[in-house]
Formats: C-alpha cells, sequence, structure tokens
C-alpha cells in the first residue's frame, strides 16, 4: 500500500483535492486498498480553505509517507519554519515529493528545488524565478519530474500529476482506466503546453468562431485571408477588420499559432518526422515550422521533442 500525505495551510485551494480523486479511483479500479490518503497540516485539527469551509487533518508527526504532496493557494502565503522543516523532512523519508501549482514555493522556499527543474501555474511563474534563481522553472509544462520531486502546473494539472505517479505505480491501463471515469483525457505530457491557441483567441462572434473553426479542420490548406473571409461570410476586408478586433490578432498571426499547436501535439506523441509533422500542419516545410516555433515559443521544434521525451521516460 501507497501511504500518502497530502499537507495543506490556510487558504488552501479545493481543486487539489482533484489529485486526491485520482488516488481514490485507483482504490476502485484495483478493488483493493492500493492508497491511503491521510490530510496533514502543521498544527492538525480543522484548516478552513479559501472557500471558507475547512476540512480536519492530522498534525505533522513521525509518521512516514510513500508520498508527500503540498496542497496549493491562490495566493503565495508567507511560510512557517514548521512548514519548510516538514517539507525538508519528508525529502529524506518519503520516495517521492510532489508540488502541484503553488505547492513548488514550498519546496522552493525549503531549498528543495535548487539545481532542479520544476514548474508552477504560468501566473507564479515568473515570481518563482526571481524569488529562487537556484530553481530551473520551465513554466510552460505541465508537470515535471526530477529525481523524487515531482512539480506540475495549477488546477487541474495536478490530475495529470496524480495519474502520472498511478501509471508509474501500476501501469500505463490503470491509469487510462481511471482517466476515463474522471472524464479526462488520459493524463496529458509533462511536456505539453499550458496554453491553448484556441482559449488565446476567444472569438465573440459566431461568424469569427466558425473561421477559426474552419482554419482548425483545414490546417493543410493555404488559409488565406479570402478563404477565411468566406467560411466567416464576410469581405476579407470585413473579416480582417472584424477578427483583430475580436482576438487581438491577425488571421495570419492566429493561423500560425494553431499550426504550431497542432505540431507541437503530434510532436508530443512522437510518432512522425519532422517532415511529415510539418506537412501535416501546413507549414509544408521542416525549415519554416522552426522559424514560427522560434517566434511563437522561443524555442525550436527539436526542444519541444525533447522534452516531451523526457517527461515521458522520467518517472
Amino acid at each position: 500500500m501507497h501511504k500518502i500525505g497530502y499537507v495543506v495551510f490556510p487558504g488552501f485551494q479545493l481543486l487539489g483535492f482533484a489529485a486526491v480523486t485520482a488516488f481514490e479511483m485507483a482504490n476502485l479500479q484495483l478493488r483493493e486498498p492500493a492508497y491511503e490518503i491521510e490530510l496533514l497540516s502543521e498544527p492538525g485539527g480543522e484548516i478552513k480553505s479559501s472557500a471558507g469551509f475547512g476540512v480536519i487533518t492530522k498534525p505533522f508527526g513521525d509518521a512516514t509517507y510513500d508520498t508527500v504532496m503540498f496542497g496549493a493557494g491562490t495566493t503565495i502565503e508567507p511560510m512557517t519554519p514548521g512548514l519548510i522543516e516538514f517539507a525538508r523532512h519528508s525529502l529524506q523519508t518519503a520516495r517521492r515529493l510532489a508540488a502541484p501549482c503553488t505547492g513548488a514555493f514550498i519546496l522552493a522556499e525549503a531549498g528543495l528545488l535548487d539545481g532542479r527543474r520544476a514548474t508552477t501555474h504560468w501566473l507564479f511563474a515568473r515570481q518563482l524565478r526571481e524569488r529562487f534563481p537556484a530553481v530551473s522553472v520551465e513554466e510552460d509544462r505541465i508537470f515535471i519530474v526530477d529525481g523524487a520531486v515531482w512539480t506540475s502546473a495549477g488546477m487541474t494539472a495536478s490530475i495529470d500529476l496524480a495519474l502520472a505517479m498511478v501509471e508509474k505505480d501500476h501501469g500505463h491501463d490503470v491509469a487510462r482506466s481511471i482517466a476515463r471515469k474522471l472524464v479526462v483525457y488520459h493524463r496529458r505530457a509533462g511536456g505539453q503546453s499550458q496554453f491553448s491557441a484556441l482559449l488565446e483567441l476567444d472569438p465573440k462572434s459566431d461568424r469569427i468562431q466558425k473561421s477559426v473553426n474552419y482554419a482548425k479542420t483545414n490546417l493543410r490548406s493555404v488559409l488565406s485571408v479570402d478563404e477565411l473571409a468566406d467560411a466567416a461570410g464576410l469581405s476579407p476586408r470585413q473579416f480582417s477588420r472584424a477578427f483583430r478586433s475580436e482576438t487581438g490578432q491577425s488571421p495570419a498571426k492566429a493561423v500560425e499559432n494553431l499550426r504550431v499547436e497542432a505540431a507541437r501535439l503530434l510532436m508530443e506523441q512522437g510518432r512522425h518526422s519532422m517532415d511529415v509533422i510539418a506537412e501535416e500542419t501546413g507549414f509544408a516545410d521542416s525549415d519554416r515550422m522552426r522559424r514560427a516555433f522560434l517566434r511563437t515559443l522561443g524555442q525550436p521544434p527539436q526542444t519541444i521533442r525533447r522534452n516531451a521525451r523526457e517527461g515521458a521516460t522520467a518517472f
């Protein structure tokens, strides 16, 4: 049995418990108590969440855990010496430490991320990098495994982190079955982006949304302004003006972002060569795709693929 200590503190965010649900589903899937979960806090007793209601916890003590996971908050709160000391102690006694979202700040404050790769919610990544320059912060990652320390992006990324742990402990098929029960994609690769080009566009009108949908499903086409305008039922001039007004991007830039996102997903899956990916996503050749990746992500496609492979093999 894997014993998990889940650490909370005043103002913790409830969505982090989604990770706990993944372990609960593993018990149901395996039809045995594969995971035992204890809620922990420094003082013990009732700890209030950011939503205003509390949970009952056990105080830090001498118990040892297979996995210690630190909860996250909606803001970065001051950390007590007791919490920091418990994190340091846990690295010595637990098989792995996990810190979704802002939980990474606890590990960083304890010095446990010095010299390690780590990630956090994109909203706090710059702050993590500035406060802790010894940490190699990779802000556009779903999760990262560096030795015994696991960190992830915020909110629902804790589910991906937990599913990756279940996969390491009990195999791919078990994790995939749990993902289906949770109604999520089988865990996103650790190297996958926290961002979505479609969410960034967020058009307001049905006509512009129709053009975006058309572009997404026809990436292999040239996708000229005339073609997209026709899909929207507007003249090219009306379309270009409305598109930029609603999305803040030119049609050409939006199409490039959609292509980069589609190409990145294919790279993470690792089934195709760069030339095939470039052709399938409308870049025509790998050199053009490379330049688009550098403009959009600041990294070449080879780095994206290497990160995805490292994320798949690190655990």
